[in-house]
């Protein structure tokens, strides 16, 4: 089972949860108290944290789980005081039956990292963290508009039927965008309305899959004429020829929308 925890304003930490024990992982959680309060009450016992990346609203909590729990924390190998296991692009870890793949995706930060499995109990899953998001993408902290085109060019090469969890609620804002560069886009305009009306009762908008993002997601629908054209015009640009210019055209557009 994977479980959302809220924390913060927008933030989920997800729990991984061995449906043959009482044994936990968490992926990014940036604050302690709401993972200790699920863990106690559903008699839990932590044994592992996925990071990825070093944002605080990601990290947070890890050291107080850690002195908690003495579980292993699995990410980016220079974050030695939280890290006991570092990981880099291309390796696999197992967490409890299931084995995933570290995916390097800089863009939003140079660390960051994505999990991907193909098994997780019977499903293909990728925790996404803040570089892929429902309808958008992670914004330029640290890393350019080319990492990030180049990140979420891997990603979208994984299976279609891949579900993907990030760590933020920003699927409403991201089709606002959205729809401002295509609004002819008919399932974007029914997934805006399904999301609405989840939000409305206060549940959760994610998980995503990857053919969703496909079919609505600006940021891997780039090359669609009317998308580049509307983020040109609302930027009062001209036409990109290159495709990671495009992409950043796009990137801009949303950062000041």
């Amino acid at each position: 089972m994977i479980h959302p925890i809220p924390a913060f304003h927008d933030n989920y930490i997800w729990i991984l949860i061995n449906n043959n024990s009482a044994e936990a992982w968490v992926v990014d959680p940036g604050d302690a108290k709401p993972v200790l309060s699920y863990l106690t009450e559903h008699n839990l016992k932590l044994t592992g944290i996925l990071l990825t990346h070093h944002h605080h609203d990601h990290t947070g909590g890890v050291l107080p789980l850690r002195q908690q729990y003495d579980c292993i924390v699995i990410g980016p190998a220079h974050l030695q005081k939280l890290v006991t296991h570092p990981v880099e692009d291309k390796d696999v870890i197992r967490v409890f039956d299931a084995q995933l793949e570290v995916i390097a995706t800089p863009g939003h930060t140079l660390d960051h990292l994505c999990y991907f499995t193909n098994n997780w109990q019977g499903n293909k899953v990728l925790f996404s963290g803040d570089t892929l998001f429902r309808g958008g993408c992670g914004r330029l902290f640290e890393g350019t508009a080319e990492q990030m085109h180049s990140s979420l060019q891997k990603l979208a090469k994984l299976p279609h039927d891949t579900l993907i969890y990030c760590t933020h609620e920003y699927t409403l804002a991201n089709y606002e965008f959205a729809l401002a560069l295509e609004p002819s886009n008919a399932l974007l305009q029914k997934n805006n309305k399904k999301v609405t009306e989840l939000r409305q009762k206060d549940q959760p908008s994610l998980p995503t899959k990857l053919q969703l993002e496909q079919d609505t997601n600006p940021f891997l629908r780039f090359e669609q004429d009317e998308i580049h054209a509307n983020a040109c015009a609302h930027l009062q640009q001209p036409l990109a020829k290159l495709s990671s210019e495009k992409f950043a055209l796009i990137r801009k557009a949303k950062d000041i929308f």
